[in-house]
């Protein structure tokens, strides 16, 4: 280990030290990566990023996919650059929160009213707030095939690590199997007039069934309760104006923030007037503090959301998402071919949101294997939590990294016929919902 790897690595430690999990976002931890992966990203241009060390990467599922057109973009830079001598937060309203708004909303033309806020999370919980005001019930319905809505108790507390939250708030969240209506006709029966809305992604690693959106919308609105979807990942991804749009179901309440303002931070809570408007003031109901925020409409970060949102519109944004993920997901399949690995190793969900997984021998989901994969995908200069592509992923990047995929994979070939532990260095990655260390 020369002296600058010795400094990175006392630099390491020292995070770990002064910040718990030695990260602020838990799916950037030492536990989700390989043990060569660099400790430390320093900058970023288009779809590469740079260490401390100055060792070049090209990287996928960027700032989680927050970062959907490339590391200091510059017409988003410029747009920043430009808001910030005017200041960043005022007394009152910042005009340019009526243009994002109005901005937004014609492009989201499913929605009537919209609040920024400042991550996933944020607008979530707003929209799960909201359902419960205005059906007067409790109960929140998940979908228990979708990995994350937010870091409340609410949704917390039906996962493993569910730490320091009251049994109370655990069982007031039920959860459902995606594509199968009648696991949600069952929750409705089983807590009648009790459930407030039902949360899910429109659509993640598979595609929803012919009818079943449409359904669970019925079958929501029959039962009282709201339709929320979540599309921080969707949105802007699938189509510019989400999921709902793609497949032709319009919910009561949805979420939008990875792709919104490319990796600034800024989501948006959107939905229909008689809902949204709880949070307001013009109305005769029971009040609603719904998002109040105080660097909620920071004016540089809606400038990032505002450009963000123009670049979309006046370029081919999203065709471009699909057309570089269909040629990664060609080459990833070829090289799985090649490598003699089907059933081990394959991709899913839509060419603009590739993800990867791993089986060992007896082709069982492995997080060993997935450890291998990334270590080897990093030794050839690509970090791959995902294959989730940006707008700054050229042919050639794609072309290097299905070059790079195809040594990785002769590895992990290696790997099942000759076992694991021979080409594995350091731990196994684990998953981020786990109750113990």
């Amino acid at each position: 280990m020369n002296t600058a790897q010795q400094t990175t690595e006392a630099m390491r430690r020292r995070m770990a030290e002064l910040v718990p999990g030695g990260c602020h976002t838990y799916a950037k931890g030492d536990d989700q990566f390989p043990a060569s992966a660099p400790p430390f990203i320093d900058r970023g241009a288009g779809c590469h990023s740079w260490d401390r060390e100055g060792n070049q990467y090209i990287e996928y599922g960027m700032g989680l996919r927050a970062v959907t057109l490339g590391h200091a973009f510059a017409p988003v830079v410029e747009a920043v650059r430009n808001k910030l001598g005017d200041g960043t937060n005022f007394s009152r309203p910042s005009t340019i929160e009526l243009e994002c708004a109005e901005c937004f909303l014609d492009i989201v033309s499913s929605a009537e009213m919209v609040k920024f806020c400042k991550d996933g999370s944020d607008a979530v919980d707003g929209a799960v707030r909201l359902a419960r005001a205005h059906t007067g019930r409790d109960i929140v319905a998940i979908c228990a095939d979708h990995p994350f809505f937010s870091t409340s108790d609410w949704f917390i507390g039906s996962t493993p690590m569910n730490a320091g939250i009251t049994q109370a708030t655990q069982d007031q969240t039920v959860k459902f199997a995606y594509n199968d209506i009648a696991s949600v006709e069952r929750l409705f029966a089983e807590h009648p007039g009790q459930i407030a809305c039902v949360v899910l992604e429109a659509a993640r690693t598979e595609e929803p069934l012919a009818g079943y959106l449409e359904r669970l919308r019925d079958l929501t609105h029959a039962n009282g309760a709201l339709l929320v979807f979540d599309e921080m990942i969707t949105g802007f991804r699938w189509h510019l104006r989400g999921a709902q749009h793609v497949y032709g179901v319009t919910p009561d309440l949805s979420a939008f923030g990875k792709g919104l303002a490319n990796g600034f931070s800024v989501s948006a809570l959107a939905g229909r007037r008689e809902v949204m408007q709880l949070g307001g003031s013009d109305h005769r109901r029971e009040r609603v503090f719904l998002l109040s925020t105080t660097h909620g409409a920071e004016t540089h970060h809606l400038a990032a959301a505002l450009a963000t949102m123009r670049f979309y519109r006046e370029h081919p944004v999203v065709e471009t998402l699909y057309a570089r993920g269909a040629r990664l997901r060609h080459g990833f399949e070829r090289a799985v071919a090649d490598n003699g690995l089907a059933g081990y190793v394959d991709v899913s969900s839509r060419d603009c949101n590739l993800l990867f997984a791993t089986r060992d021998a007896e082709r069982r989901p492995s997080q060993t294997f997935r450890t291998l994969f990334m270590q080897e995908m990093i030794r050839r200069g690509v970090i791959a939590p995902s294959f989730v592509v940006s707008y700054s992923h050229s042919e050639h990047d794609i072309d290097h990294t299905v070059a790079a995929l195809h040594d990785a994979l002769r590895i992990y070939r290696l790997a099942l016929d000759d076992g694991v532990e021979r080409y594995l260095e350091g731990r196994a990655v684990r998953p981020v919902f786990r109750p113990f260390a």
